[in-house]
This record gives structure tokens, sequence and C-alpha cells, in this order.
């Protein structure tokens, strides 16, 4: 990447990709959650904070809208990243993602991580 910085990246090691990880994280529920996303979160061991998206059809809508969601929360994450505690995090989109702009959804997420901060 010509000008990013490690924190800026959203690679492996900042990512849950197992079903095993996802699990985990549901089965503590410590959640916070607005209209647009659901964040459910488990602190973890690794030092880092590391998200999974779960983004679904019903409350999203077509794989466009799905993938610019996702968009929007990656880029929130790594815009924070730096700075939250070691924990894993698993953000799910809410029906108000659908006709949601970015500008809303960036709000959201601040909202919802400063949350999660304290």
């Amino acid at each position: 990447m010509s000008g990013a910085t490690a924190r800026q990246r959203f690679g492996r090691p900042q990512r849950l990709l197992k079903a095993s990880e996802f699990e985990a994280v549901y089965a503590q529920r410590r959640r916070v959650a607005d209209s647009c996303f659901a964040v459910n979160f488990a602190p973890n061991e690794l030092g880092h904070a590391r998200l999974g998206l779960a983004i679904g059809v019903k409350a999203a809508g077509n794989a466009v809208a799905r993938n610019r969601v996702k968009r929007v929360v990656r880029e929130s994450f790594r815009g924070v990243a730096a700075r939250m505690p070691a924990m894993d995090l698993v953000v799910g989109a809410r029906t108000g993602t659908r006709t949601a702009h970015n500008a809303r959804l960036r709000e959201s997420l601040d909202a919802l991580w400063k949350q999660i901060e304290k």
C-alpha cells in the first residue's frame, strides 16, 4: 500500500474469520445498538481490536447496498482501531441502514465506538 500505515489497514489480524470466533462474541451478549447498527463485543487476549461483519439482506438490501455498508464500517473501524481496547466486535446491520446515507452511517458508528470505549 502506497501511503497506508499498519493501523490504517484492515488486514487478517484485525478480522474475525472463523464461525467459532463470532460465536464466542455472541455468547458474551455485551451489546450496543441504535437504528442502524448493533455491535456485539467481547474482550480478547490479543492486545488489539478485531472486527467481524454480519450485514444481512433483510437489513441492508441487495449486494451493492450490503457492500456499501461494509465499506463504511471497515473505514470507520480503521479510524478507531488503534484506540479501541483489546476486544472482538461483530457489527450487524439493522433496518435503518437500508435508507441511511453514508454520513449517517458514519455518525452512528462513531457514537457506538465511543460507547464501547467506555
